[in-house]
Parts: C-alpha cells; structure tokens; sequence
C-alpha cells in the first residue's frame, strides 16, 4: 500500500516524465489525471504500466526505472554504487535525491556505500548555494532505500512542506551543479632581464 508521501513522490516522478516525453497538446491532460489518480488508481497504474513490484511479477520500481535511465530525471551525477538527480517536488532549492542502483540495498549499508556520491553533491550544493547546512534523511520508498539532500536556508526539515519547482528552476539549479569551476589563469612570468654592465678592460696586457 503507497503511504502519502509515496504518492506524491511517484505523481512528481511521472509528471516529469510526461513534461519531458509527451507532445505539447496532450501534456496539460496527462499531468490533469495523474494529479486526480487516488491512491488505488495510481497502484493499478504503476502495475500496469511495470513500475512497481507486486506479488505476481518482478517488474521494477520507479526509482529503480530512474537509476537504469528507462525514466528521465534531473541527473546531477553518479557512479557504479548510486545516481543522484533534483527532487522536481523539493522541500528546498537543489533538493536532491541519492538513489541507490540496487533495489534490494539494506538500509544499514545505505550510507557506506552512497557516501563517495553523497560527500561530492553535498559539497557541490553547499559551494554554490550556500545553505546553511545539509539534511541528509533517508527514506523508503516501494522498498527502496533512498537518500534526501535537502539545503536548509531557514528552518527546513524532513516533513516541510514541498513545492511544485517549475522546470526554468530545476534547469537552472541542474546547470549550476554540473557547471565545472573554471580553471585558475597562472600567468606566465616573463624572464627578469638581466642588466649587464659595461667592464673596462685594458686593450693591452703587458
């Protein structure tokens, strides 16, 4: 059964997919019934549609189709153990998800082998939007283990309120987070010109 903060999770997942994938004239009227789906609509159709795991067949959950790439996602970066892309429903500006590629990661592991690709985004986002400091709260989500960054400015946490990000934002931050520093100029010092004075020397040596 989706818990609430499931299905908001899953209904945001899919909206991007569908702003992202479907053409212009039909966007307004898929995102229309995602957003109405209740919570029994949206399981029928995460099992029709093979994004959830349920006890007749072994599909793939929905955070497990954004690792693999079969879903498109605000991708910051990732490596061999986890991905990390922009939660599109943050609680906070360049709120980010660390998704681990195993699906069946056991929550004690969840750190130690996420923290390489969870120490570098959180750097990245303390470097160019200067929160005050980092959540790092997990969670679990169709029984994946998951990973929220979200930058605290003013008193956010785990339970405050989200926001609909427009897509101007998360490309935005997105291009921010994956904009490499610029290389320092080391400037090339011309070689000190050495001063050579005249030495008188006699024009005979008796």
């Amino acid at each position: 059964m989706l818990q609430k903060q499931q299905i908001e999770q899953v209904k945001s997942q899919l909206i991007q997919q569908i702003q992202e994938n479907f053409p212009e004239d039909k966007k307004a009227t898929a995102i229309s019934q995602i957003q109405e789906m209740n919570k029994h609509e949206l399981e029928n159709f995460l099992k029709q549609n093979n994004l959830i795991k349920n006890s007749d067949q072994q599909t793939e959950c929905v955070f497990c189709t954004i690792a693999s790439g079969s879903i498109p996602s605000r991708k910051i970066n990732e490596n061999s153990e986890a991905i990390a892309v922009l939660e599109i429903n943050p609680i906070s500006k360049a709120h980010v998800l660390i998704i681990p590629k195993d699906h069946n990661i056991k929550k004690e592991s969840l750190i130690k082998k996420t923290e390489k690709l969870t120490d570098k985004i959180s750097k990245k986002i303390k470097s160019k939007f200067k929160p005050k400091e980092i959540l790092l709260a997990s969670a679990n989500l169709f029984g994946h283990e998951i990973i929220n960054l979200i930058p605290i400015y003013k008193d956010e946490k785990i339970d405050s309120k989200r926001y609909k990000a427009e897509e101007k934002e998360l490309e935005l931050v997105q291009q921010t987070l994956l904009k490499k520093p610029k290389p320092k100029l080391i400037k090339k010092l011309k070689p000190k010109q050495i001063k050579t004075e005249k030495i008188w020397l006699p024009k005979r040596i008796p």
